[in-house]
């Protein structure tokens, strides 16, 4: 893409500008060129609204100060704007990859957002070993090696690889478990791998191997068979029976790989089909991948986006985000007309450096793999209305419970947990009308490392940092109810602390109840600043089982993030916390004593032999582990 150039000097103004919305607008019109860019629509609060891309800057941006022509939307937008910024670019390509990119990170309100943003997983075939590996991979592809996919999930990558395994008989262990084995090890027992290690196979016959899959991961699947079979019916006539056996085994394998699911992918060398079923403020996007004449797997995505905008609107938007950063394929088919077809295409052609096309099947295999993706994207959006309407209930009982003014969009729940004192953590998650919004969640390493286990010392300072934030960040989110795992003692303290700051947020306590019996639970509020009475709820209450779940949640994660500190904790060497000790001379102390506790307990004359490590060095070692034991 090419190099983005300011569209105007005004494009950053220091002074908050005193007139808003269309008159706003009109003052910036008269800035700008008659050139594509990219403009950015901001509020009062310097959050950014829009992001939008266009071919004439001044046009599109001229098309806003109109009184006619726009649904609600768009003028709650407008009249919201308090500032614009712009970016002019070569073309309107490079518009539409930039728009792309900023809508990804400044999740502008208005945009239709992408709100799933996981890597995909490949399978790697690694060649930068003399013994090629098959394994699992997410993330850049930096190692050398062939990648093939992307597969929808983990599980399908997972359940790939086992077939594989047993088909091609490919080593998975790592280089430094291969280097020191001295036996085959258990998969080979089981006919998963052909142990190179120890010589069981040689180099041309593991070579024979890797380039079958290879092959047969690049598509040549029905010759890599044919080959198998031969060898299969000559081992027979040879009265190989063993052979025979393996070889049809591995022919077994490679037939559940190319299972297709009710789709025929023949055709579908390279592709992936991308469907919308739109109704109201909802949809979903069904995304099918297709590798090789495979379908390596689908996964739904659920789009932020207004009522007022179309399928086609939202999948266009989609298509463009979805591949900001993601490899593209040849070809992509969709079931709606896109409006900007022509430059979606160019665009995606440009960032990938070769051709890709974007189409509407109309016959054939594509449109029978097109309706039976439609289909599915049908059904997932029926689950996740019928999903969305039992949350609102729930929801709306919450507000009932506590007298909430409406339902809460946004719940925080908030729990600590340790050990003795040791490994402090506090935790915060967050529910809301699409249920635990996981990508929210927080963990607070305790900081103050005086409160020793004090549970509502450790409260207060979780809630001093997360809402000290809100303070200094307006933009962040706020949530409308915060639930806290503890009774009387800890909501007294959190109030303190919100008082404090001067927030004004719905708090209540969930106390375990009478013997920490599940149902039993005691709520406490203060709806007036003084916390009241204790009160239960029905057993059978389904907003009963809906709190309880959300403060299980809390729990859970917090036991999670202690647990997983601790295991760290107990893994850290000895000599990770000395000064001037690098990796280097941490090196030559452990091949000298053979870990880090045997060097902690060497003396002076002992430290000081080893290759490396001054007299000055050895006495910092001798001395940290020496003032530790007083």
């Amino acid at each position: 893409m090419s190099e983005t150039q300011p569209a105007s000097p005004n494009e950053v103004e220091n002074e908050e500008p005193q007139i808003k919305g269309a008159s706003l607008i009109l003052q910036k019109v008269a800035t700008l060129p008659d050139a594509p860019g990219v403009y950015r629509m901001i509020d009062a609060k310097g959050v950014v609204l829009y992001v939008g891309k266009a071919k004439n800057l001044r046009s599109r941006v001229r098309a806003y100060t109109k009184a006619r022509g726009h649904g609600n939307r768009i003028l709650r937008m407008i009249d919201s704007t308090c500032d614009m910024e712009f970016i002019r670019t070569k073309t309107e390509t490079d518009a539409l990859l930039l728009e792309a990119n900023l809508i990804k990170k400044l999740k502008p309100r208005f945009n239709v957002l992408l709100r799933d943003d996981k890597s995909f997983p490949y399978i790697l075939l690694r060649t930068d070993h003399d013994v090629p590996r098959l394994i699992k991979h997410r993330g850049a592809q930096k190692i050398e090696g062939n990648y093939f996919g992307p597969f929808a999930s983990a599980g399908a990558v997972n359940r790939t690889l086992n077939t594989l395994q047993r088909a091609f008989l490919l080593r998975s262990c790592t280089d430094h478990v291969y280097a020191n084995r001295s036996r085959p090890c258990l998969l080979y027992q089981i006919k998963r791998c052909s142990a190179p290690c120890t010589g069981e196979i040689d180099e041309a016959g593991y070579d024979n191997l890797v380039n079958s899959a290879k092959r047969f991961l690049q598509g040549d699947s029905r010759a890599i068979q044919d080959e198998l079979v031969a060898k299969m019916e000559t081992a027979s006539a040879n009265q190989d029976y063993e052979g025979a056996a393996a070889a049809r085994d591995r022919i077994s394998a490679l037939t559940y790989v190319q299972q297709k699911d009710g789709i025929n992918a023949a055709s579908l060398t390279e592709a992936d089909i991308i469907t919308i079923a739109h109704e109201g403020r909802q949809s979903c996007v069904q995304v099918f991948f297709f590798r090789a004449g495979q379908n390596l797997g689908n996964r739904a995505y659920f789009p932020r986006h207004d009522a007022e905008q179309s399928a086609a609107e939202v999948l266009e938007a989609f298509i463009g985000q979805f591949y900001d950063n993601r490899p593209t394929p040849k070809h992509i088919y969709v079931n709606e007309t896109l409006a900007g077809c022509d430059l979606l295409q160019e665009a995606l052609s440009l960032r990938m450096e070769k051709p890709i096309t974007i189409h509407r099947p109309q016959r054939g295999d594509k449109l029978e793999a097109l309706k039976h993706a439609t289909h599915n994207a049908r059904e997932a959006l029926a689950r996740r209305i019928a999903e969305s309407d039992n949350q609102r209930r729930l929801l709306q009982e919450v507000a009932n419970t506590f007298n909430l003014a409406a339902p809460p969009a946004r719940i925080e729940v908030f729990d600590n947990s340790h050990l003795q004192g040791t490994n402090q953590i506090g935790s915060m998650i967050v529910a809301g009308e699409e249920g635990f919004m996981k990508t929210q969640y927080r963990k607070f390493n305790i900081k103050d490392e005086t409160i020793n286990g004090d549970d509502y010392a450790m409260m207060q300072e979780v809630f001093m940092r997360r809402y000290g934030r809100l303070l200094k960040e307006p933009e962040a989110p706020r949530p409308d109810l915060i639930l806290i795992d503890g009774g009387r003692g800890q909501l007294s303290v959190t109030m303190k602390v919100m008082a404090e700051l001067g927030i004004d947020i719905p708090m209540v306590g969930i106390a375990k109840g009478e013997d920490r019996n599940a149902g039993r639970e005691q709520f406490y509020v203060s709806p007036t600043g003084k916390i009241e009475a204790p009160f239960t709820l029905p057993h059978n209450a389904p907003v009963l089982y809906y709190l309880q779940r959300l403060r299980d949640e809390a729990h859970r994660f917090a036991i999670g993030t202690h647990r997983a500190r601790r295991k760290k904790d107990m893994t850290k060497n000895p000599l990770d916390n000395i000064e001037g000790i690098g990796a280097s001379r941490k090196r030559a102390l452990l091949h000298h004593f053979g870990s880090g506790q045997a060097a902690s307990r060497a003396s002076l004359n002992e430290l000081e032999k080893v290759e490396g490590i001054s007299t000055k060095i050895a006495g910092r070692i001798y001395d940290h582990f020496t003032d530790r034991k007083r």
